[in-house]
């Protein structure tokens, strides 16, 4: 670009009203007071003649302030030249202390929610300043080494826009802003997490395309030394219920993972699905718990009996009108469903060790065949009632009619897509299918305490099995 005299960066005070600044490529720094009807040349003295004032931020806590950017490469010089000033100009701070002294620089953003939290973009990477520039430290992370054509901050995210090498994204800042002496010398420490949108979202990683921020809550945690015992993420309602935990220990076979040093988890704000059993094959029917609806949570931390607990918000998706009703209700419903296919997996768990226990004793007592043939048939239908016993494969159920608890599941898909409130239909449906469901535990439990308490232990098997 051989163009000079051209003012090639601006900013405006986002604090003081009429405030005004503009940055040339021939290297002059101007201020205006009065919404640029006057200017005020404010040019730094120790900024080199012909460099180009490449970017500009006004100071988000300041009034009178200013951070820029400048580039001198084309005159052969590729030292970093950042400034900073509080009074309008009328003195000048550098500050490049930490910046590669071959890394020009491009571009020089402020941290809107943390005073003192800097980022630059040089020809080489990325930089980060937890003093108001007064030091710098390398901030690449996995960035490639690209040059830094621009940055910006949203709703405390920062967007690095790159020469050649697409969009970076750091999801969250918050992390940063609350970094202090007690993450490096307390044994672990929680940091409090981002407030999140109840979106669903998957992170995939590619080869080709951008990975995704998942959905749900991120919590992010320091583990300065090995546990010695246990780990547990537990996840609280405002009512303070518990809603959802972890362990290192394992719990309903997930495993919480971790190492020394800096850890990340991802909460997909769904409470526990409903119970499956080995072998269940189904038609369009997850499992999956539903979502929590927007309001106040808490996430607690506690390695080896120690504690540290956070807050944070789940916010509504903004996409659906629904109000805090609607979503209340479709919770509700979803956890009707969830609570009752448990019911009937667990029942159907049940019938499937019964009918072991049975089937042994026949076989070591042949003469109580004709007694116990009658129980196993009758359990057996129930089961069959409840679900399609002869799937075997994925595409069995196109061959055989789905059965009760696939009936109940589907609702998920029907009632769980979105955020809103389940229609009529959809609650009619559901009364419906856990009616006729009721029905065959009912007779179930009547086998039970009529037939089969009679020859097995039923109490010492529900134990065995965790089952009440």
């Amino acid at each position: 670009m051989e163009y000079y005299s051209t003012i090639f960066a601006a900013a405006e005070s986002p604090l003081k009203k009429g405030v005004l600044w503009a940055g040339s490529d021939d290297g002059l720094v101007h201020v205006s007071k009065d919404n640029g009807a006057t200017w005020e040349n404010v040019t730094p003295a120790e900024l080199p003649e012909w460099t180009q004032i490449n970017s500009m931020e006004a100071h988000p806590f300041e009034e009178g302030g200013l951070y820029f950017a400048a580039t001198a490469y084309k005159n052969g010089d590729y030292a970093p030249y950042l400034f900073k000033t509080t009074d309008y100009g009328k003195t000048w701070t550098k500050i490049v202390n930490g910046i590669d002294a071959q890394h020009f620089t491009r571009v020089v953003r402020a941290d809107p929610a943390k005073k003192g939290i800097l980022y630059a973009g040089t020809e080489t990477g990325m930089y980060v300043s937890f003093s108001d520039g007064a030091e710098w430290s390398p901030f690449q992370l996995n960035l490639p080494i690209v040059p830094i054509t621009d940055l910006t901050i949203k709703d405390n995210n920062l967007i690095a826009a790159t020469q050649g090498r697409s969009f970076w994204i750091i999801d969250d800042l918050t992390v940063l802003h609350q970094l202090s002496r007690d993450v490096s010398v307390k044994p672990f420490y929680l940091f409090q997490p981002q407030d999140s949108y109840t979106l669903d979202g998957v992170r995939r990683e590619s080869k080709t395309a951008g990975t995704n921020r998942p959905g749900g809550v991120l919590v992010y945690y320091q583990l300065n030394q090995e546990p010695k015992e246990e780990v547990r993420l537990e996840f609280y309602d405002s009512n303070k219920n518990l809603i959802r935990e972890y362990s290192s220990k394992g719990i309903a076979g997930d495993t919480l993972k971790y190492k020394v040093g800096s850890n990340e988890f991802n909460w997909n704000l769904r409470i526990p699905d409903a119970k499956g059993f080995e072998g269940m094959i189904m038609w369009s029917g997850p499992l999956r718990g539903p979502k929590v609806v927007p309001g106040d949570y808490t996430v607690l931390l506690m390695v080896d009996g120690q504690v540290q607990e956070q807050g944070f918000k789940v916010l509504p998706d903004p996409r659906y009108p629904s109000t805090q009703e609607d979503r209340q209700a479709q919770f509700d419903f979803l956890l009707q469903v969830r609570d009752k296919l448990t019911e009937t997996h667990e029942t159907i768990m049940l019938i499937r060790k019964y009918r072991d226990e049975l089937n042994a004793l026949v076989e070591n007592n042949p003469r109580q065949k004709r007694r116990i043939d009658p129980i196993i048939k009758n359990i057996s239908d129930i089961e069959k009632e409840l679900y399609q016993t002869q799937n075997r494969s994925g595409q069995d159920p196109l061959n055989y009619p789905i059965r009760l608890n696939n009936k109940l599941a589907h609702l998920n898909v029907i009632a769980g897509t979105g955020e809103w409130r389940p229609t009529d239909g959809a609650e009619e449906v559901r009364v419906e299918i856990t009616r006729q469901i009721d029905a065959q535990l009912t007779k179930f439990r009547e086998v039970e305490r009529t037939s089969i308490a009679n020859v097995l232990n039923v109490e010492e098997l529900k134990a065995s099995m965790e089952l009440k």
